[in-house]
């Protein structure tokens, strides 16, 4: 059995746009769902753990004005948490600081050139990070 969502055979590069790919998170890691819980914050990890785990809600996308059902987890973190103070520090690890990135901008996809301007990395060192043969926390390339 194939996974139909493998990487390309073009290798990418500095200019190639990366994000988190919840599917293929979701997918590869049973608790993701765990994870994300820590990137929280303390409002939502104390209504999160009240509640039953895979909530949708209606997200209404803000470019297309299409209605979609989301996780509402993980709407919430990228929606407030990932905007509170702290958030986004520089203690944190380069891939740890990269996925907080994605979760702050909404998952917008980002090349590691525009990624080396955020993070004080550069972008070659970012791209062999993101594109190597492991993924982590489900960042990879858009395949648009």
């Amino acid at each position: 059995m194939t996974d139909s969502k493998s990487f390309s055979i073009v290798r990418p590069t500095t200019s190639t746009s990366f994000h988190i790919d919840f599917t293929w998170w979701k997918e590869h890691d049973n608790n993701w769902r765990v994870f994300l819980h820590d990137y929280l914050c303390p409002e939502h990890q104390a209504l999160f753990s009240m509640h039953d785990e895979g909530t949708l809600i209606d997200f209404v996308d803000p470019v297309t004005a299409e209605i979609h059902q989301v996780d509402g987890l993980q709407q919430n973190l990228m929606a407030h948490c990932s905007k509170q103070a702290g958030f986004l520090e520089s203690t944190h690890s380069v891939v740890d600081n990269v996925f907080r990135i994605f979760l702050s901008n909404g998952n917008t996809p980002l090349t590691p050139n525009e990624l080396a301007a955020l993070t004080g990395k550069t972008g070659d060192t970012l791209l062999r990070l993101l594109s190597g043969v492991r993924v982590f926390m489900g960042i990879r390339p858009c395949h648009l």
